[in-house]
């Protein structure tokens, strides 16, 4: 498998935030996210191949039973739901974290978190024309985040950047057409530092007291600031 990096550290976002986990990040992406927060794992993809059985060696090492598989874009690594079923037949927690634009396929996973890529996601003018054409083409999948949804505990979290992001968040919900139970839904900062995250806090806060969704943090940034492996 094509893997950026592996590390132990807390979870810094969702539902788990602050649990010990052990994260294995994959290399490559499908999207070209204007502000992503690990170009490394997707436009300028780095990594080394890895087994599966290496892996796996390595998350039993570490005194927990959290493992997050993260990228870049996991779904499309050569060997994920193979490295996913060996985590939990094992008996480990495994976070997938995922755009959700990619089906399933039945593959191994305790918790779903999906990502939807808002339209604050496209990249800006200086990206050659054809990169954001196929980045627009590809990052809302409605059809897959149903089919996860469907067959997964889920998160579903959105980057949010202005408030026309929460109002553009709230009608993919209701095009989903799923009873989704508001405490799913979180509603992130966009930024790598928490001055950024200041700039938006308030009013992603008042958004989630009105519609009863879940602020997320970045714990991890706070912690440690924008470092990889951490």
């Amino acid at each position: 498998m094509r893997i950026s990096e592996t590390f132990y550290s807390i979870q810094g976002e969702g539902t788990l935030a602050g649990l010990p986990s052990v994260f294995i990040r994959t290399a490559g992406c499908n999207l070209r996210c204007r502000w992503c927060d690990s170009p490394y794992a997707s436009r300028h993809a780095r990594g080394s191949e890895r087994t599966i059985d290496s892996l796996v060696e390595e998350a039993i090492r570490h005194p927990t039973r959290f493992c997050v598989i993260t990228g870049g874009e996991p779904m499309l690594t050569k060997g994920i739901h193979d490295l996913a079923k060996r985590l939990v037949d094992g008996g480990r927690h495994v976070t997938i974290e995922t755009a959700a634009t990619i089906l399933p396929h039945g593959i191994s996973c305790s918790l779903a978190s999906l990502s939807p890529k808002l339209k604050n996601s496209t990249p800006g003018t200086s990206t050659p024309v054809a990169v954001r054409r196929r980045h627009e083409a590809r990052r809302l999948r409605p059809d897959v985040i149903r089919e996860w949804i469907d067959h997964y505990d889920y998160q579903l979290k959105f980057v949010v950047c202005s408030g026309s992001d929460v109002a553009e968040a709230i009608a993919l919900l209701d095009a989903l057409d799923r009873s989704i139970a508001p405490e799913k839904v979180l509603l992130m900062p966009e930024g790598v530092d928490a001055a950024a995250f200041a700039n938006v806090a308030d009013h992603i806060v008042e958004a989630c007291k009105e519609h009863g969704f879940r602020y997320c943090d970045r714990l991890h940034i706070r912690l440690y600031g924008h470092t990889p492996g951490r």
